[in-house]
């Protein structure tokens, strides 16, 4: 099992929650953006520089992913994708997209993106709490405790 971090805008916090457990646990953790990220000198962690463009990361990611891998993303098609390909997506405030779920999420997704460019004000999400950096280090415990083999 590897954990690969959609990092264009993953807030650090995450990326430091995911850079203790790759260290801890000697899980493999790859950040990919179209931009350098800084990571930690550390053999379990690296950052994976893409070129600029829509979706390239993603589909990096998409292409590089394996069936029982972690992706830390949230970006709903970017988890579809994956869970269609057997991956497992967790976001940063600790829910864990599944079968179940992500059409959902997705038609929710849909739903706003359309009253947005009829130029309704939907707000964006609110600010990573405490409580939610706290949902994501449990999860993130409890699934690498659960997949991961040494």
């Amino acid at each position: 099992m590897k954990i690969w971090v959609d990092a264009d805008a993953c807030p650090n916090v995450i990326k430091e929650i995911l850079f203790r457990v790759a260290n801890r646990v000697g899980v493999a953790v790859t950040l990919v953006a179209n931009h350098h990220v800084r990571v930690p000198p550390s053999p379990h962690i690296k950052s994976i520089q893409v070129e600029s463009g829509f979706d390239v990361a993603d589909n990096y990611i998409v292409q590089q992913a394996e069936a029982g891998d972690l992706v830390i993303t949230a970006d709903i098609p970017l988890a579809d994708e994956l869970i269609t390909k057997g991956a497992h997506a967790l976001n940063p405030r600790g829910e864990m997209y599944t079968k179940d779920t992500i059409k959902q999420r997705l038609q929710m997704r849909d739903f706003m993106e359309t009253m947005r460019s009829s130029g309704i004000q939907t707000g964006g999400p609110a600010p990573l709490s405490q409580s939610d950096r706290q949902n994501f280090a449990n999860k993130l415990d409890s699934f690498v405790a659960k997949n991961h083999k040494k």
